[in-house]
């Protein structure tokens, strides 16, 4: 009975956790990212004031740590570690207060307090959003996150090792741009595909200043730059991850055609 007991609460993780999963990118993902690294989280917040990222919301990874070491006993019973954490969100999702934020005062400076939920979240859905952060593992996406450098760097680097730019214009209201981060990005393949031929480069066209001779006319825009900076490939839209690989080859062939005339010459 009792293993029948433990079947029955590993089962309801995984559905609540699935569902709480629909929750977040349903109603909270157009402010709070799923993962970022801490140390990249630490050099845009402590070294270039949320330049970098231009967050407008901690990211989950953020919150969760903060409230498995700040809320209740992080050392104690587990289920009733989670009672407290669902407790405390329940309040704070109601009544948001930056006096009771879990966030760290510098960190929260550069948050505006976030809006009530209430009413915005039925009864499942508020269980479910809360298992998901309660089992949020942030070692499951550790390996799958595309990782960005400001364009001062990626020039660098490019230079340095050879590879060429890719530059991805977005917004904040883009949901394509939305669609190719979850889906296209943050694909194992493609982190690979990137890191290993481009340096990569995210620039918010309503907020980020534009380093090149370039203004997009649509989000998502993918441009391609050569590792001297001259522009050699431009492609707007969203993409399934086979075409965008194929996107990826095509810019690499522009480069080496380029590199080919430049030896004729």
């Amino acid at each position: 009975m009792k293993n029948l007991l433990h079947f029955f609460l590993f089962v309801s993780t995984l559905i609540f956790g699935s569902e709480g999963k629909h929750v977040y990118e349903k109603k909270c993902a157009a402010c709070h990212e799923l993962y970022i690294p801490m140390g990249v989280l630490e050099k845009n917040f402590m070294q270039m004031d949320n330049t970098l990222l231009h967050l407008k919301a901690p990211t989950i990874n953020q919150i969760v740590y903060r409230l498995k070491t700040r809320i209740g006993d992080p050392n104690g019973d587990a289920e009733m570690h989670r009672m407290e954490i669902e407790s405390f969100l329940e309040e704070y999702f109601e009544t948001p207060d930056r006096e009771k934020s879990i966030c760290l005062p510098e960190i929260l400076n550069y948050f505006e307090t976030m809006p009530s939920m209430k009413g915005e979240l039925s009864e499942e859905e508020f269980e479910a959003i809360v298992t998901f952060l309660y089992e949020y593992d942030p070692k499951a996406y550790q390996e799958k996150v595309m990782q960005y450098e400001p364009f001062k760097e990626a020039s660098a680097k490019a230079l340095a090792e050879d590879k060429l730019i890719m530059i991805f214009y977005t917004a904040e209201h883009c949901r394509y741009c939305k669609k190719m981060e979850n889906e296209v990005m943050s694909d194992p393949d493609m982190i690979k595909a990137l890191e290993k031929g481009f340096v990569s480069v995210k620039i918010d066209v309503e907020k980020g200043k534009n380093p090149v001779d370039f203004n997009p006319t649509m989000t998502p825009t993918f441009l391609f730059l050569s590792p001297q900076q001259e522009q050699l490939y431009r492609v707007p839209g969203s993409w399934v991850k086979e075409d965008f690989l194929e996107i990826l080859r095509e810019a690499k062939e522009k480069y080496n055609q380029t590199l080919k005339k430049g030896t004729k010459q």
